[in-house]
């Protein structure tokens, strides 16, 4: 990757991204795919906030038949399709397992015939998906016995079976950024994570760059674009207003929304999905309340999401012990036998996505999610070379970024290579038989490690050579005790991925903390190895250390959420 700032200055980008979560990443590799020149930066680590802080469901949108939205549903298909065919490492099939309840709005025949609805408007949703393992097939339904084998805790008044439909799920979401910027890279463009944009740079009616602060130096300078996109997530509105007093309209409003992983295995294989008493105001054809899910990953249990309406400033962003109490004793209420307790959850995954609601007041508290991704040309304001993308959940980020240059083209006034960015695979992705690469990476271990080989297959996919040369000594290709991380991912991780500290390498670089505790011993470990790469003395390796390990002890931003308190409306 590049150096922190010397390839941002002194030259014009046709695109500068500001923002490089899941969106920022996607609209850079699409611009430079296009034969675009590109920056993008961010003002902390790439991925650091609702980009890898999510239930890591790529959703094909069956849920939007209850709404009679197919066009969303459409695009919902398409988009999940993408995932799992451009990056097949880091992105696959789960089924989701709906309980069916008597003979009305909740039973089996209505949900096959939902289903059977979905399977006849998304019959190409397998177009270009070569692995087996990532075409989705059409709905199935259980019987109330074998619903029961599998889910023991579901609620038996009235069960009749389950509904079974296929969906996505991510491996690590920040590595799933990562690769999109690993592509726009070696297409051309410029990555830079800890730059801050300070303020947009304004040449009469036209916005021609962004004034940018490198975080660790403090060092000040500019960088010129002909057009600015602005996909900060939930800070986008707020350097609008503080930077030219432009406000959005409509205002945009953001969910913190929440989900945590738990130590139980409920199964191995299937996501459940549990009705709540949350209703969903949008529902045209209502089957009742809105649906916590299980569901498995990495030998442990994703569960969520729960949604609060709020105006925090997203630095802000945290939740309380209280707040997950009465969570878990929602969770507890609607799947028996569960009896889980805090000490059970080990990370909770936290950030704020773009929502709506019809009317905020409403003592009901019936919900409505945002139905699009903003994308706003400020052209309308005046100013000219400048548009937001504000995106609504990870899944949709190839489209908006579709979107989002395609309109950028027409700003340019420039002839461009007519090449989308959602059929060739991304880094890692050109794998033709995952088992056959896991296989393949198994035989370069010093030690036969069926679950290391895995991990790296899924985190790097047929990339993964780059990651061995990093490694002089095998002890760096074994795994650090009781994970599927090694060393050598740590050295990986600051030659050619840009990590600058110990929280960015065990949280976004490596799965070491991203589901839990690995131990004192394993941090220390990682961080010696990364220490010698940084150059850090003791005393920086120790403050590195003790920061990583409030974060994964507290099991996520816990602390400040009581500040705030008043600024929420629980949904």
């Amino acid at each position: 990757m590049t150096t922190r700032y010397s390839q941002l200055v002194d030259r014009e980008f046709d695109v500068v991204v500001i923002g490089a979560g899941m969106f920022g990443a996607c609209i850079a590799y699409a611009a430079v795919q296009r034969g675009l020149s590109v920056a993008v930066i961010d003002k902390g680590d790439f991925a650091a906030a609702t980009s890898s802080n999510h239930l890591k469901v790529v959703h094909g949108g069956i849920r939007y038949l209850q709404h009679l939205d197919l066009v969303r549903l459409r695009e919902s298909s398409w988009d999940r399709s993408n995932l799992l065919r451009i990056a097949p490492h880091l992105a696959y099939r789960i089924p989701i397992v709906f309980p069916t309840y008597g003979y009305g709005s909740r039973s089996k025949t209505l949900m096959r015939a939902g289903m059977f609805a979905y399977d006849m408007l998304t019959l190409d949703r397998n177009r270009g998906i070569h692995l087996s393992k990532n075409r989705i097939p059409n709905g199935s339904v259980l019987g109330k016995q074998e619903l029961l084998e599998m889910f023991p805790g579901a609620q038996e008044k009235g069960l009749t079976g389950a509904a079974v439909f296929y969906d996505g799920q991510m491996y690590n979401p920040a590595r799933l950024v990562l690769a999109f910027l690993q592509s726009a890279i070696l297409k051309g463009a410029v990555a830079t994570n800890y730059i801050k944009a300070d303020r947009l740079l304004r040449d009469g009616t036209r916005i021609v760059g962004c004034g940018a602060t490198d975080v660790p130096s403090g060092r000040q300078f500019e960088i010129k674009g002909r057009v600015v996109i602005n996909a900060a997530g939930p800070w986008a509105h707020r350097l609008l207003d503080d930077g030219l007093g432009i406000k959005l309209s409509p205002v945009p409003s953001f969910s913190r929304d929440l989900s945590f992983v738990v130590k139980k295995s409920i199964n191995s294989s299937h996501a459940i999905g549990c009705q709540t008493e949350s209703a969903d105001s949008d529902a045209i054809l209502d089957r009742g309340g809105r649906h916590l899910f299980l569901v498995p990953w990495r030998g442990m249990t994703l569960v969520g999401v729960w949604h609060r309406l709020t105006a925090v400033n997203p630095d802000e962003i945290a939740v309380s012990r209280e707040e997950l109490q009465l969570y878990l004793d929602e969770l507890n209420s609607i799947y028996n036998g569960l009896q889980l307790r805090l000490s059970d959850i080990t990370r909770v995954n936290t950030g704020l996505t773009l929502f709506g609601s019809k009317d905020e007041q409403d003592p009901s508290g019936a919900h409505s999610f945002a139905k699009r991704s903003m994308v706003v040309d400020h052209s309308k304001n005046g100013l000219d070379g400048l548009v937001t993308v504000i995106g609504v959940r990870a899944t949709v980020a190839c489209s908006v970024a579709e979107e989002t240059i395609r309109l950028v083209e027409k700003k340019l006034h420039k002839k461009v290579h007519r090449m989308s960015s959602t059929w060739k695979p991304i880094h890692g992705g050109v794998i033709s038989d995952f088992d056959a690469l896991v296989d393949d990476i198994r035989h370069q271990l010093p030690s036969d490690n069926e679950s290391l080989a895995t991990a790296i297959a899924h985190n790097y996919g047929s990339e993964y050579s780059e990651l061995f040369a990093c490694a002089d000594d095998a002890l760096l290709l074994t795994a650090l005790n009781g994970t599927n991380v090694m060393a050598a991912e740590g050295i990986h991780a600051v030659r050619n991925e840009m990590a600058i500290s110990l929280e960015d390498v065990v949280l976004r670089r490596t799965e070491l903390g991203t589901a839990g505790d690995p131990g004192v011993g394993v941090i220390e470990r990682i961080a010696e190895v990364v220490g010698r790469e940084l150059s850090w003395d003791s005393i920086e390796t120790a403050k590195q250390v003790r920061s990583v390990r409030k974060i994964i002890e507290q099991g996520g931003p816990w602390e400040m959420f009581e500040k705030s308190a008043e600024l929420e409306m629980n949904t």
